[in-house]
């Protein structure tokens, strides 16, 4: 395998991620077409969000094991198959089953997104940074696209033809996996039988890693603050009155500030140092929440901008050290684990922040989550931001 392996191969493993993201929201935000139609309430609807996130937790950190011991590219192609018979499977069965089609779909995209993502860091030595922000961008091109194209699905067909579409993003990421170079296989560390390897203890041990537990908060931190754009922003402007129509172009101009920043934000790692870009990163997420409930206009908008294009360096920049920072032969665990924290971040910080903000109103939610960033910022700065020779 060339040293320098073409960016074409990030954007295909992107294209891979971007099955998870778009078969994740595709299905999530037209969920009360589905609850109307089968007559099932609220609960049910955060029931099915959930599915799909706790899967991709649990079984994250699993596959990128398996990864790990079995070959990658085999795991993620396995991942996509799941994901493929999973949405193939809602057309052959009865519509209130939608629960268990949400968990086996996330436990596919669990074993395609965790796995895809340590394969850049498997093909990519050089140009890491900028490898992960290709793969990140497309992939978080899902979270843009999907709403539109499954609103005119579900509007010009039914419901059902979301998971038809779902199926045909997996084969179309399937087909193009193939031409993608064989993965070496994986080392293990010196004085380490590989066949004994796989144990419970070994499995945890990625969870517990002194050189990584900081940066396994950051992501947590910035799935926070991910929440908080895409799920309370719309909240603020709804307050200062603006239009639906005002609010969705808001919230697209965060999105593509988020995405587009990605591979700027990775070449720029590859120049510099990862810690310290995360470091300001964080910095400016933070300040940037706290100042929301406080501002309207242009200021507010500017201010936003400046929050979606954070968390979007935040975001690669702590995938390409992760990955660096992962011990020899445990990168798909690595990876894995790191994925887990942010499936952790994406279903449990916005449902804390969403107390804060009942019990003592919005601004006190957007204060107290920057404060947490803030706080957290603080720990990686104490903590040196070592980084062992794995």
């Amino acid at each position: 395998m060339s040293p320098r392996p073409s960016l074409l191969i990030a954007a295909t493993l992107g294209f891979v991620g971007f099955v998870t993201s778009f078969g994740a929201h595709i299905v999530a935000v037209n969920l009360p077409f589905y609850a109307e139609r089968v007559g099932v309430g609220l609960a049910m609807i955060g029931f099915l969000i959930a599915a799909y996130d706790l899967a991709e937790i649990v079984a994250k950190p699993v596959f990128g094991a398996l990864a790990d011991r079995h070959g990658m590219k085999r795991t993620m192609q396995l991942g996509i198959v799941v994901f493929i018979a999973a949405s193939l499977l809602y057309l052959i069965i009865d519509s209130r089953w939608l629960l268990l089609v949400r968990f086996l779909q996330g436990a596919g995209a669990a074993a395609l997104s965790a796995v895809s993502l340590a394969m850049v860091g498997v093909y990519f030595h050089d140009q890491r940074g900028r490898a992960f922000g290709v793969y990140n961008a497309l992939k978080g091109a899902g979270y843009v696209v999907s709403p539109l194209v499954g609103g005119l699905i579900v509007a010009r067909r039914s419901f059902s033809g979301i998971f038809v579409v779902s199926a045909a993003v997996g084969v179309l990421a399937l087909f193009l996996s193939l031409a993608l170079p064989p993965t070496p296989k994986a080392t293990t560390e010196a004085g380490v039988d590989d066949d004994d390897d796989f144990s419970l203890q070994t499995f945890l041990s990625v969870f517990r890693e002194p050189q990584l537990l900081p940066w396994y908060a950051a992501t947590v931190v910035n799935m926070f603050y991910i929440g908080i754009l895409f799920g309370f922003l719309p909240v603020r402007a709804h307050a200062l009155g603006f239009t639906p129509t005002r609010s969705g172009l808001l919230m697209s101009a965060v999105s593509l500030a988020y995405l587009l920043v990605q591979p700027l934000a990775g070449a720029w790692a590859d120049r510099s140092s990862p810690e310290r870009t995360i470091r300001i990163g964080l910095l400016l997420s933070g300040l940037a929440v706290m100042a929301v409930p406080f501002e309207r206009g242009p200021v507010l908008v500017a201010t936003v901008l400046v929050a979606g294009l954070s968390v979007g360096t935040v975001w690669t920049n702590t995938d390409t050290l992760i990955s660096t920072l992962a011990r020899q032969g445990r990168l798909g665990s690595t990876m894995g684990a790191a994925g887990s924290f942010k499936e952790l971040g994406d279903m449990v910080g916005p449902i804390l922040i969403g107390v804060v903000s009942q019990a003592f109103g919005l601004a006190v939610g957007f204060l107290a989550c920057g404060v947490v960033g803030l706080c957290a910022l603080a720990v990686l700065t104490r903590s040196g931001g070592r980084r062992s020779a794995a």
